[in-house]
């Protein structure tokens, strides 16, 4: 299985659609047995999702991440756990132990772009504290 992390400088980067690197870890019988930092070579938003289903990613952990991102990824069949800030490596030891702390409901927590919504706007509400999908809001 692998996870793939959201990667600058061994932290975990807070904007998925723009990481530059992912790292990305094997975990065989639950433990790390290796990892590496790949570049995205510039892939935005919706090239992403692809980009880690190429590298067979299971799961993601990452910082924000805007709908559409999510869509594509849940489309590609990967498992994400968002909202996450810190260690890329104190993330992924969390994650395999059961105990990290994720966001099931994060959302564009720094995008002010209408959601197709007369008047709704991210920043209006602080999207991340809810699901923008109860608004309708087209994502």
């Amino acid at each position: 299985m692998k996870i793939a992390v959201t990667y600058e400088n061994g932290q975990i980067f807070q904007h998925f659609g723009h990481t530059e690197q992912f790292k990305i870890y094997t975990i065989d019988h639950g433990k790390v047995v290796s990892y590496e930092v790949v570049d995205t070579n510039g892939s935005g938003h919706g090239a992403l999702a692809g980009f880690l289903m190429e590298q067979n990613v299971y799961a993601l952990i990452c910082g924000g991440i805007g709908g559409g991102a999510q869509i594509a990824l849940a489309q590609a069949g990967i498992k994400l756990y968002g909202g996450v800030s810190g260690s890329c490596d104190e993330a992924v030891s969390a994650l395999l132990a059961n105990k990290l702390s994720f966001n099931p409901e994060v959302r564009c927590d720094h995008h002010g772009h209408e959601h197709g919504e007369e008047g709704h706007n991210c920043d209006s509400h602080g999207c991340g504290s809810h699901n923008c999908g109860n608004h309708d809001c087209g994502n």
